[in-house]
């Protein structure tokens, strides 16, 4: 288990499928103070988890040396592992959180198909960053690094899911996130995806954003991944609440991030409608997490959770 922290739904991107994308005025933006953060560390420690995961949107407000501070504080009082995913962020910044006690980072490069990737992710400067060099260096730096992809993202094809996939390999990533797309009303890909539907236009080569096919690619990827750690994700489990979750672990999925975001700032990270909890304490959150996991007879694994794939690539 990972304890999730959203600690800003500030973001400088206006990627075409998130409901937090810069250009959407109406989103209640919010930024954690220290103490907030220290407090959420404080709350995976007291529930046995040994990692917690720091996301936000790309939040240029989140400074290099405020981090940093905040990374060598946890470490201090809880010594867990620290994964971070925070979207493009120079050099500098990843090297001296690095130095500062992060372990892991997590940056999907969600499709291998570079025409596609810079039709949904618009330039912030001049180019688009190419994230697969960007994941080349967090590798170099010492992270454990984590990628991946959305399942069913209008314009994605099922050769290019196959790239992915591959890709997955290439990179001998420690950790992939595989979820469907799940549209949100208010952005150019959920509007494009609700003006298919009604017109029922049917594209053979389009990936559908469907349950089956997200799992097939799970099961896919942890047979061609096997020491990797793959997350059976918040999306699975929006689109089928009743056992999402469980089916993802029972397809190949073996990592759990239940979110411990304030209640009072977890209903305002809206990447996508329809999440889960959205009123529920961290405690509540981790009894109901820990018994859907122990109801089809899983046992709950302790410590900080290292990819086996990081521990047999340092062993080599």
């Amino acid at each position: 288990l990972r304890g999730l922290v959203e600690v800003s739904n500030v973001c400088a991107r206006d990627c075409h499928y998130c409901g937090i994308r810069v250009s959407r005025t109406d989103v209640s933006r919010y930024r954690m103070s220290a103490n907030e953060i220290l407090e959420c560390a404080a709350t995976v420690h007291e529930l046995g988890y040994g990692t917690i995961v720091l996301q936000a949107g790309e939040d240029h407000g989140i400074r290099r040396d405020w981090l940093a501070g905040l990374i060598r504080r946890i470490k201090l009082d809880h010594d867990l592992a620290i994964t971070l995913s925070l979207g493009e962020r120079d050099d500098a910044d990843l090297l001296e959180w690095r130095e500062a006690g992060a372990d892991r980072y997590l940056l999907r490069f969600e499709t291998s198909d570079r025409a596609l990737f810079e039709k949904i992710h618009p330039a912030r400067g001049e180019r688009c960053i190419d994230r697969i060099e960007m994941l080349g260096r967090l590798r170099e730096m010492g992270y454990e690094v984590g990628s991946g992809v959305m399942v069913g993202i209008p314009g994605q094809t099922y050769e290019t899911l196959a790239r992915d996939i591959e890709l997955f390999r290439e990179l001998d990533l420690d950790m992939i996130g595989i979820g469907p797309f799940v549209p949100h009303p208010d952005t150019p890909l959920g509007q494009e995806a609700e003006a298919k539907r009604r017109t029922d236009a049917i594209d053979i080569n389009q990936v559908p954003a469907d349950e089956l096919l997200t799992y097939k690619v799970v099961a896919l990827t942890r047979l061609i991944c096997p020491d990797a750690n793959l997350p059976s994700t918040t999306a699975l489990s929006t689109i089928n609440k009743a056992n999402g979750r469980e089916l993802g672990l029972m397809r190949g999925a073996n990592i759990v991030m239940p979110n411990l975001t304030p209640a009072a700032y977890r209903c305002r990270y809206q990447i996508y409608p329809g999440k889960e909890c959205f009123d529920e304490s961290g405690s509540q959150v981790h009894v109901g997490v820990k018994r859907r996991i122990e109801a089809i007879g899983r046992v709950i694994g302790t410590g900080r959770g290292d990819s086996p794939n990081k521990r047999k690539r340092t062993v080599s």
